[in-house]
């Protein structure tokens, strides 16, 4: 992109005439903060886009621009406030946030998990931490503690039945 001062780009030419760009959008289509988003929009065309070469009326192709914006915006808006008004009712949005009941009883349930796994025997509880928490490799923990692959499925075992008690779950088969 030349910065030939003769040939001004349409990026410059936009900062250079944005109030006349907004009032020119705004006498169309009403509102001013509709016409300064269109012509942000605008400019965001254009500094995403190449620079178009040899723009002979610089102005009239972003007015144009801005026109086009503008109407694909409001069509937009139309197609949305159509379908809106076309439901007999808006559906029924759940919200997923905790409440405080339930934020309550998940800290509950958590402080039960922490119990349970304090109380297992140091060889177990590092076994279950090292795979259930940090993600670890059965074949690493059982390297990294000196033990057998069996001995470590064996903490586990316990470890995950101990939690289950804890947390009054008892028994869980597959």
């Amino acid at each position: 992109m030349s910065l030939d001062p003769a040939k001004p780009t349409l990026l410059s030419t936009l900062v250079r005439h944005y109030d006349e760009l907004v009032d020119h959008v705004r006498r169309r289509f009403g509102d001013r903060s509709t016409a300064r988003d269109v012509v942000h929009d605008v400019c965001v065309q254009l500094l995403e886009r190449d620079e178009k070469e040899d723009v002979r009326t610089p102005l009239a192709l972003l007015r144009k621009i801005s026109h086009d914006t503008a109407v694909s915006r409001y069509r937009s808006e139309r197609r949305r406030a159509a379908w809106v008004d076309a439901l007999p009712e808006l559906p029924e949005v759940v919200c997923t946030a905790a409440t405080p009941v339930g934020r309550h009883e998940a800290e509950h349930e958590f402080q039960l998990l922490v119990d349970a796994i304090a109380a297992l025997p140091p060889r177990c509880q590092a076994v279950f931490v090292m795979h259930k928490i940090h993600e670890i490799p059965q074949a690493e923990v059982a390297a990294h503690l000196g033990i057998s692959i069996k001995t470590v499925e064996k903490h586990l075992r316990l470890g995950l039945a101990t939690c289950r008690e804890r947390l009054g779950r008892g028994e869980v088969h597959p």
